[in-house]
């Protein structure tokens, strides 16, 4: 009877808490410099979070050791609802493959409260590379092996990974050249210094337009609405190819499931309103809103497709 007793005082202790949560400003930790897509969503979802909760989401940018120092010291905070995480899937799913060693465990010391929204990649080319499509692309790689580069915003980056993931299913010969970031590699693409890279929509729609750039095919398991007539690489031969930034929030393992879920239900009426729907599009995101249960569940699935594609492109960070 004393058991019985300590369980329910310790439920009625959580659900007290849980009701009246938040009574302080949240941390929100981006691990990334300010004005990227993690930041952006961050900012925006934020301040409908905070409208509904009635207390302010702050926003702190931790852009270092690409980042594996902002992600840790959520990781490692008091898992109570006052520090969260709003990261891609770089941290949790990517980055224990490429480091021979992180501070943290993401599955372990860190839970999943919504995917707030995906952001597919579109694989683009320069305008003299004598291809106009996947079936084109893929006879003029296996006609000149080892000659055609692509680029990527970075060694290990979801750019380079999906990249990667496309030679080992077509058998293609393409040449590496990792840049530091979109901010380097689109301008190399413009500038013909590689033929290929894979994008997000915002960074080269305007180039797509003006004929400086061409769509190839888009990362995702389905043609997306925005871009009906552009194919899925799944559709050239890899099926079930799919690779999308997946942005969301994270909280440290142990914060009380009452928290998390009213999190995630916030979350998930915020990505819904009108303006942060049109926000999003604008930027190439797709709104999803999950559970937090769906949102571990799509991290445990890409832990081991990004292990798969890690070690077939033999990529090692020390």
């Amino acid at each position: 009877m004393k058991f019985v007793a300590f369980v329910l005082s310790m439920l009625a202790s959580f659900a007290a808490s849980a009701q009246a949560f938040p009574n302080r400003p949240v941390k929100v930790v981006v691990p990334y410099a300010a004005g990227g897509l993690p930041d952006t969503i961050a900012r925006l979802v934020g301040q409908k979070l905070g409208e509904s909760l009635g207390q302010q989401m702050v926003v702190e940018n931790r852009g270092s050791a690409g980042g594996i120092v902002g992600t840790n010291e959520v990781a490692k905070a008091a898992p109570d609802g006052y520090t969260l995480l709003v990261a891609d899937v770089t941290q949790i799913a990517v980055n224990p493959h490429l480091f021979s060693s992180l501070p943290y465990d993401p599955l372990k010391e860190l839970t999943g409260v919504s995917m707030l929204g995906t952001s597919p990649l579109y694989l683009v080319a320069h305008p003299s590379l004598a291809a106009n499509d996947m079936k084109e692309l893929i006879a003029l790689v296996h006609s000149q092996p080892g000659k055609i580069s692509y680029g990527s915003s970075g060694l290990g980056s979801i750019h380079h990974l999906a990249m990667e993931a496309l030679k080992t299913g077509l058998k293609l010969d393409l040449v590496h050249v990792p840049y530091k970031g979109t901010g380097q590699s689109v301008p190399a693409l413009l500038g013909g210094q590689v033929g290929l890279l894979y994008s997000a929509l915002p960074s080269i729609e305007s180039h797509v337009k003006a004929g400086k750039v061409k769509i190839l095919a888009i990362s995702t398991a389905q043609r997306s609405p925005q871009t009906a007539e552009v194919p899925t690489v799944a559709e050239s031969g890899i099926p079930g190819y799919e690779f999308i930034a997946e942005i969301g929030y994270y909280a440290p393992a142990g914060t009380p499931r009452e928290i998390v879920s009213r999190l995630a239900a916030e979350a998930q009426k915020a990505v819904k309103q009108p303006e942060v729907v049109q926000r999003f599009r604008q930027l190439g995101i797709d709104p999803v809103g999950s559970t937090p249960d769906a949102y571990n569940a799509a991290n445990r699935a890409s832990f081991e497709k990004y292990a798969n594609v890690v070690r077939a492109a033999g990529v090692k960070i020390e």
